[in-house]
């Protein structure tokens, strides 16, 4: 398996986490829209605030969303470095890790990779580090194994 494959894994999830965000303010949109002025005015007001605090939350939402795109652009699809950095596929003596963005566990043909951001403890801990190294997480000792 390449890293290639993660790089696909993750930006698959940062499209359709886009086009879910997209369709929910498309929708609030709509439900704004639709809104009528009813008799029962603080009713439609309270309905009319819940939607707009609804859409500023999406907002943000997006706004993530389009950051994560933006980093997974700057990672490396191929090649591999001595120390471990943006875009290593990590091999470690607890788990494999892929240092890009929190897209969740990839699995190919059983085994099981991790999709992490930067900003994750655990890769704060293996920035830097090189084969061989060992880290301590979570009182419990990890040893780098292989970097791809």
């Amino acid at each position: 398996m390449e890293k290639e494959n993660l790089h696909k894994f993750c930006g698959t999830f940062v499209k359709e986490r886009l086009a879910r965000i997209h369709k929910n303010i498309d929708d609030i949109q709509t439900s704004l829209t639709a809104e009528t002025k009813s008799s029962a005015g603080d009713k439609h007001e309270t309905g009319r605030a819940m939607l707009q605090l609804e859409r500023e939350k999406l907002g943000k939402q997006l706004a993530e969303a389009e950051k994560m795109k933006q980093v997974l652009s700057k990672v490396p699809k191929d090649g591999s470095n001595a120390f471990i950095g943006l875009g290593s596929w990590v091999i470690t003596s607890k788990a494999d890790y892929f240092l890009a963005i929190s897209a969740g566990e990839f699995k190919n043909n059983g085994k099981s990779i991790y999709c992490i951001s930067a900003a994750t403890p655990i890769a704060k801990l293996l920035f830097g580090k090189q084969v061989g190294d060992t880290v301590s997480f979570n009182t419990k000792e990890i040893k780098i194994a292989e970097i791809k």
